[in-house]
C-alpha cells in the first residue's frame, strides 16, 4: 500500500453520490454540502469553479476539478452569476429561498438540472465520508484545484455509464470514480505549482519508497528502524538519514502517525473494540492504544468514537 492506495481506504467511494447536471445559462449552484471531496467535469459546455476562499477556476470539458471540504463554493456558468440553487448536506437542493427542487430537476437516473438539451452538461462525485487515514494527503491538497485536459479514458466511460441502471452499477461506478480521483491525483502532483509532499514524492526512492510501502503493508509488525533498515537491505544509520531527509520526520515517527491514523478510521466500525483495534495497528494492548491516541489527539479512543460516527 502507498499513500494514494492509503486515501483509497479512507474516502474510498462506498455508494458515492454521483450525478449529471444538465444546465442553461445562465445557472449557478452553490455546494453546501460539506462533503470531504468532490470531483467535477464537464461533459460539454464550461463552467466555473468559485470557491469562497481562492481564485475562480474554469472548468472546460476534459478537465478535472477537485474540491476539497467542508468549504464552500459555487460552480457557474459565469463568475459573476448569482446563485439560484443550493445544494445541502443529505443530497437535498432547494432554491435560495427554501423551494425543493429535487422532483421538479430530475431528468432520470443520475441525471438531474432543467432539460436534456441543455448546453452545459456536467458529471459530479462526491464522497461522503471522511477516513483518517488519507488526511495526510487530503491536507497537502488546496481546497479547489483543477487539472487541465485530463489524459484519461475514465471520463468517458464514467459519462456513458453514470446514467445507466444495471445489475452492480452502484459498485461499478463506485470503482470508476476511484480510478477517476487517483488519475486526476498522480496528474496534479507531477505538476510544478502542486507542490508534491515530500513523503508522497519519497515513494520514488528506492530505499524509502520500499520502506513506506512496508511499513503500510504490515503496520501491525513490531518494528524498530534497525529491522526496517534489515527488510529495505540497508543499514540502520543510512535508513534513518534518508528517511527523515525525504519525508521530513523519522521513520518510527511516522509509523507512529500512520497507525493511530488507521486507528482512528477503524475506530468508526460499530463492531470494533479498542483492544481489537489496537492489535491491528501495532499496540500491544488497549491500555497502549489509549495512551498514544490521547497523547496524539487530546481524546480517548472511546471520546473520539462519540465524536466523529
Amino acid at each position: 500500500m502507498d499513500a494514494l492506495a492509503g486515501l483509497l481506504d479512507g474516502p474510498r467511494a462506498r455508494g458515492a453520490f454521483l450525478l449529471r447536471s444538465i444546465m442553461t445559462p445562465p445557472w449557478s449552484v452553490r455546494i453546501l454540502d460539506r462533503a470531504p471531496l468532490t470531483l467535477v467535469s464537464m461533459l460539454r459546455g464550461e463552467a466555473w469553479v468559485l470557491p469562497d476562499r481562492g481564485d475562480p477556476l474554469r472548468l472546460r470539458p476534459g478537465d478535472v476539478a477537485i474540491m476539497r471540504g467542508p468549504e464552500a463554493y459555487n460552480v457557474a456558468d459565469a463568475p459573476d452569476t448569482e446563485p439560484t440553487i443550493l445544494i445541502h448536506p443529505g443530497e437535498r437542493s432547494t432554491t435560495v429561498d427554501g423551494v425543493e427542487l429535487c422532483a421538479s430537476m430530475d431528468l432520470g437516473v443520475r441525471t438531474w438540472g432543467e432539460s436534456m438539451d441543455g448546453p452545459a452538461a456536467m458529471l459530479s462525485g462526491t464522497y461522503q465520508m471522511r477516513g483518517e487515514i488519507s488526511q495526510r494527503l487530503l491536507l497537502a491538497l488546496p481546497a479547489s484545484l483543477v487539472v487541465p485536459s485530463l489524459d484519461s479514458p475514465l471520463l468517458t466511460l464514467l459519462g456513458d455509464e453514470i446514467a445507466k441502471d444495471q445489475p452492480g452499477q452502484e459498485v461499478f461506478l463506485d470503482r470508476l470514480l476511484d480510478l477517476l480521483l487517483i488519475a486526476t491525483l498522480r496528474a496534479w502532483f507531477s505538476r510544478p505549482e502542486a507542490g508534491a509532499p515530500a513523503w508522497y514524492q519519497a515513494h520514488s526512492d528506492p530505499v524509502v519508497g520500499r520502506a513506506l510501502r512496508v511499513l503500510h503493508n504490515e503496520p501491525a509488525s513490531p518494528w524498530t528502524v534497525a529491522t526496517l533498515a534489515e527488510r529495505v537491505g540497508v543499514s540502520r544509520a543510512a535508513l534513518a538519514r534518508r528517511f527523515t531527509e525525504l519525508v521530513g520526520e523519522p521513520p518510527m515517527t511516522y509509523l507512529t502517525g500512520w497507525r493511530l491514523a488507521m486507528a482512528a478510521d477503524l475506530l468508526r466500525e460499530p463492531d470494533a473494540t479498542v483492544g481489537s483495534v489496537a492489535r491491528r495497528v501495532g499496540y500491544g494492548s488497549a491500555f497502549a492504544l489509549s495512551t498514544a491516541f490521547k497523547r496524539e489527539r487530546g481524546v480517548s479512543p472511546q471520546e473520539y468514537r462519540l465524536t466523529s460516527v
